[in-house]
Order: C-alpha cells, then sequence, then structure tokens
C-alpha cells in the first residue's frame, strides 16, 4: 500500500482532541469541587448560626455568647473536616435581633495555581444570619 502526504495526519488532531477533553474534563472537576465545598461552608455555617441564636443566654451576656460561638465554631469546623482547619469565622455581624457568620477560606483546588483566580475558584466567602429566638 503506497503512503502518501497524509500519512500520520490524524494522530495531530486526536492528540489536540484528546487533550482539548482532559482540559474539560479537569474544569469540570474543579467546578464540581468548588461547588462541594461552598455547599459544605454554607451548610455549616447555617449550623453554626442557627446553635447561636437557639442558645439561651441574653445578648448582652458577653462571656455565655463567647463560650455558645467557641462551641459553634468547634461543631463547624468538624462539620467540614479538613477543610475547616483552613476556614475563618467572623461573628462581628451580629446584633441583638440575628446572628450573623461569615466564612472565609481558600477553595479546594485541582487547576494549577494559576487558573482558578479568574474562575472564581480560588476562595469561598459565605455569609450566614439567622434570627435570634427570644424566650417569651
Amino acid at each position: 500500500m503506497p503512503r502518501g502526504p497524509d500519512s500520520g495526519s490524524g494522530l495531530i488532531g486526536t492528540i489536540a482532541g484528546v487533550l482539548v477533553f482532559l482540559i474539560f474534563l479537569l474544569f469540570a472537576v474543579q467546578l464540581l469541587l468548588n461547588l462541594y465545598a461552598t455547599s459544605a461552608a454554607t451548610s455549616a455555617a447555617f449550623d453554626g448560626a442557627r446553635m447561636v441564636a437557639g442558645h439561651r443566654t441574653e445578648a448582652d451576656d458577653g462571656v455565655a455568647l463567647q463560650r455558645a460561638r467557641a462551641d459553634a465554631e468547634t461543631r463547624m469546623r468538624d462539620e467540614l473536616g479538613r477543610f475547616g482547619a483552613q476556614v475563618t469565622f467572623d461573628w462581628s455581624g451580629s446584633d441583638a435581633n440575628a446572628v450573623a457568620v461569615r466564612i472565609r477560606g481558600a477553595s479546594p483546588r485541582v487547576l494549577l495555581p494559576g487558573f482558578g483566580g479568574p474562575l472564581g475558584f480560588d476562595h469561598i466567602d459565605r455569609t450566614v444570619r439567622v434570627r435570634r429566638e427570644v424566650v417569651r
């Protein structure tokens, strides 16, 4: 069988197609990992804020409120597992009527370090607000 000038030309196209497929697959894995981490962080923040809002203390009792926040942070870190060691909690948005917790941290990554930032996959920043329960 004579070989023409087109021998081996399908190999280049196949390699390019596989490379594009792998890039899309890597992007999809990073997207799913980011969505899961964001969902888990939001759920943990809601549970922690609900714990503090339902705690039987007065809003002006600073010691009991700090203890409730510390207990909630411990539970949130336990819920998040290894990811819980990388996040920070901010309770400064709380007031007498509501408990607010802001959870921030670096998102787990599969992509190369330079590619996560422009896509919004590099960090998680969520704020959860729960109304305080009032004993009547």
